[in-house]
C-alpha cells in the first residue's frame, strides 16, 4: 500500500505513521527524520537544514525531492510505503507523481487537529526532547506556512478521491483506531 499522511506539524504524524507502517508491514519514511539525521552527523545537508528549520522555514524542494526519490529507490519501498512530511507544496505533489512513475497512492490520511492543541502538544515536546525548532514562535510560523503552502495539497488529493481525514486529537491508540477503519 502507498501511503502519505498529511498535518500540521504537531499533529502525531510521526507517531501514527510507524504505527500505521508496522501494523501494514511497510516502511515508513518521514523526511523530518532523514534532515534531524543528517543534522546530528553534521553533514553538508545537516547543516543547511539547521539553519532553515532553526528559522521555521522548510526545506527547498529541489533537495527534499532528491532525498524522497533516492529512499524510494530503495528496495524495502517496492511493496509501498507510507510518506511522513512530503510533499508539502504542490510542487512536490507533481514531483512525487513522476516519482511513482504512471501509479499513484492508495489513500492520503489527513490528520485534523485544533491549533492551540497542537501549539500546546508541540512546546511540550520541546520540553522533553530538547528541540530548539520547537519555540511558540517557530511552532505559529510553521503553522501559517502550513495552512499557506501545504493544506492546499489537501484539495489536490481530494479531488483525486485519495483523501481521507480523521481526527487526530485524542488517545494515541484511538487515533490508530481510526485511522485503521478509515484505511479498512
Amino acid at each position: 500500500m502507498r501511503l502519505l499522511i498529511l498535518g500540521p506539524p504537531g499533529a502525531g504524524k510521526g507517531t501514527q505513521a510507524a504505527r500505521i507502517a508496522e501494523q501494514l508491514g511497510i516502511p515508513a519514511i518521514s523526511t523530518g527524520d532523514i534532515f534531524r539525521a543528517n543534522i546530528k552527523n553534521e553533514t553538508e545537508l545537516g547543516l543547511q537544514v539547521k539553519e532553515i528549520l532553526a528559522s521555521g522555514g522548510y526545506v527547498s524542494d529541489e533537495v527534499t525531492n532528491a532525498i524522497v526519490a533516492d529512499r524510494l529507490a530503495q528496495a524495502d519501498c517496492a511493496g509501498g510505503f507510507l510518506l511522513d512530511g512530503y510533499p508539502r507544496t504542490l510542487a512536490q505533489v507533481d514531483a512525487l507523481d513522476g516519482m511513482l512513475e504512471g501509479a499513484s497512492l492508495d489513500r492520503v490520511l489527513e490528520l485534523t487537529v485544533d491549533e492551540d492543541a497542537v501549539v500546546g502538544r508541540l512546546l511540550k515536546r520541546a520540553e522533553t526532547e530538547g528541540r530548539s525548532d520547537d519555540s511558540e514562535e517557530v511552532i505559529r510560523e510553521r503553522m501559517a506556512i502550513y495552512h499557506r503552502e501545504t493544506k492546499p495539497l489537501s484539495d489536490t488529493y481530494r479531488e483525486r478521491g485519495l483523501l481521507v481525514e480523521v481526527d487526530g486529537l485524542g488517545e494515541v491508540d484511538d487515533v490508530t483506531t481510526r485511522i485503521l477503519a478509515a484505511l479498512a
